[in-house]
């Protein structure tokens, strides 16, 4: 199944090799004229044959941004790679090479066949990307697992597979197992499956067949269940909400404040915390909802923009075609009458005047082209505007928003540090309720809390522990006072943070927007004075030539 290296040594694609095999295609090849240009257009090359060329390592192919056919058989390759650019290829050719593992081919989703045949591969994987695989070739390789057959049941337009000379043809019942997997599969092995085979198939396999459909319709449903949520996950990213529908925000408030969960556990915090979160997520839901009503505002805005641009582009070329139109066809009869003008004196006074008019059109051409600049400027303008208006809008009103939850996260740190102090002082007279664990007790902490721990002694071994820390935030009012202020201080930071990366994310994506808008009409404006120099150019050259003839005859 080896290749060997050849005498000669072995090769990495380079620009040299490339250009020399574009070079070397047939006559009949596109690619044969692009090579004989100054400087080979491998982007326009949609064939590319590199086959006994002791290549050992796939290289500088990003510029063959077009290929469709891309023929490394026989060759010493030993990794699969460099590929990645090549996302229109629809035919690669990988056979006699030295690959062991199927990979780096992620990027090609437009590839149909796929021949790996006479490698060193024991594993059937890495394809999950092909999805219009219809034809895959691995005879002669090191398969031997019976799984690697399931595996190609994703693959719904597979139609011929070629597993011939690998330990997996020899296995009993091969062709049958295959069939019965594969039910869709027209050729094996170079030979048409006949009905007769797949009905023997089908029954010999049908209870696992059954079993494994079950399986496969419940991984389907999970997969749409994730896929669903992962793209109203990027719809709520694109109105900048997302985990604003819920307590995301206040949970992660939390996650990592030490201080803030200790203090959870002083007597009267439980129903303080829950009413405070209760109030919280309302707001954030708010926020959340409003994005999404924003958000649909500013795509509706987009989309009529995105028309307007599209009817003046559209209303402005029918005039030029119009205009173009009327004029070919005076043009085409003015050629004619030149033609047939024997005078040379009249001869010229025709030039001088067919001249005049397509200098005319260039200027109607130009004339056009300037108040359609113009009137885009106009709605790009105004475009401009109303989706500044709607983002400010948007940012404002959010901001306000997130006022309200720094307002609630203030009040909370405010009762929360009146129950500690009240708890402290309580403490230091004894005044606490002596109905204490005891556990609790035991640890010391009867100067501490009465309500608030019963649930702590429960849990266990890590009663202990806890106790002891809070008792730590008891020691005098500085201690249990800075414990609740860092608490607060974290608590603000994540709201801060939450609302700035709103507001940074929805500017920038107004400013990259409307830049995009304004280069791409620069770049359309640029691309129409372009087309509009060449169409006259054509027309003069040829009223120039039939000039020139006169003057030789």
């Amino acid at each position: 199944m080896n290749r060997l290296y050849h005498s000669t040594e072995p090769q990495v694609m380079d620009e040299e090799m490339l250009k020399q095999a574009v070079g070397e295609q047939s006559l009949r090849d596109e690619a044969r004229q692009l090579a004989r240009q100054e400087g080979v257009l491998f982007k326009d090359v949609l064939s590319l044959r590199l086959d006994f060329q002791n290549i050992i390592r796939i290289d500088s192919l990003w510029h063959f941004e077009n290929l469709r056919k891309l023929q490394l058989d026989n060759n010493i390759i030993e990794k699969i790679q460099g590929l990645e650019h090549l996302v229109h290829l629809v035919w690669l050719d990988l056979s006699f090479n030295n690959i062991e593992v199927i990979e780096g081919l992620d990027t090609l989703v437009n590839l149909e066949d796929l021949s790996l045949f006479n490698n060193r591969i024991s594993k059937i994987g890495s394809l999950d990307a092909l999805v219009k695989l219809q034809v895959l070739s691995l005879g002669n390789n090191d398969i031997s697992q019976m799984m690697n057959i399931i595996y190609l049941r994703q693959f719904k337009g597979l139609r011929t597979l070629s597993l011939s000379g690998n330990p997996i043809a020899e296995m009993e019942d091969y062709k049958m197992f295959v069939c019965a997997y594969l039910p869709d599969l027209v050729y094996l092995d170079f030979q048409c499956i006949d009905d007769h085979m797949k009905e023997l198939a089908e029954l010999r396999y049908q209870y696992s067949i059954d079993e494994l459909k079950q399986q496969e319709h419940l991984t389907q449903v999970q997969l749409a269940k994730e896929q669903a949520q992962q793209e109203e996950l990027e719809e709520h990213k694109a109105a900048f909400v997302e985990h604003l529908n819920g307590s995301f925000l206040f949970d992660s408030m939390y996650a990592e404040d030490t201080e803030g969960n200790k203090l959870a556990y002083l007597p009267g915090v439980k129903e303080l915390l829950q009413a405070y979160k209760d109030k919280f997520v309302i707001i954030c839901l708010s926020i959340f909802e409003y994005g999404l009503k924003q958000q649909e505002k500013r795509r509706v805005e987009l989309d009529t923009f995105n028309e307007c641009v599209q009817e003046a582009i559209q209303e402005n070329q029918e005039q030029g075609r119009h205009r173009v139109a009327r004029f070919e066809e005076k043009h085409s009869l003015n050629l004619n009458t030149l033609r047939d003008e024997s005078d040379l004196t009249n001869f010229e006074t025709k030039i001088v005047e067919y001249s005049e008019n397509i200098t005319e059109l260039f200027n109607v051409l130009m004339t056009l082209e300037m108040q359609l600049v113009e009137q885009l400027e106009e709605t790009i303008n105004m475009f401009e505007r109303n989706i500044t208006d709607l983002v400010a809008l948007f940012i404002e009103n959010v901001q306000g928003l997130m006022a309200q939850c720094r307002d609630l996260e203030n009040h909370h740190h405010e009762k929360l540090l009146e129950i500690a102090i009240s708890t402290l002082e309580k403490t230091l007279k004894g005044e606490l309720d002596e109905d204490l664990p005891e556990d609790v007790r035991a640890v010391g902490f009867q100067k501490i809390i009465s309500v608030g721990l019963l649930a702590v002694s429960k849990r266990g071994s890590c009663k202990r522990k806890l106790c002891a820390e809070i008792s730590h935030l008891f020691v005098d009012k500085d201690t249990i006072v800075n414990a609740v202020g860092t608490s607060h201080d974290l608590h603000l930071l994540k709201i801060d943070n939450r609302e700035d990366e709103l507001v940074t994310r929805t500017n920038s994506w107004c400013s990259h927007l409307v830049d995009t808008i304004h280069k791409d009409e620069i770049m359309r404006n640029r691309r129409r004075v372009k087309e509009i120099y060449q169409y006259i150019d054509h027309m003069q050259n040829e009223l120039d030539s039939l000039e020139c003839s006169e003057i030789i005859d």
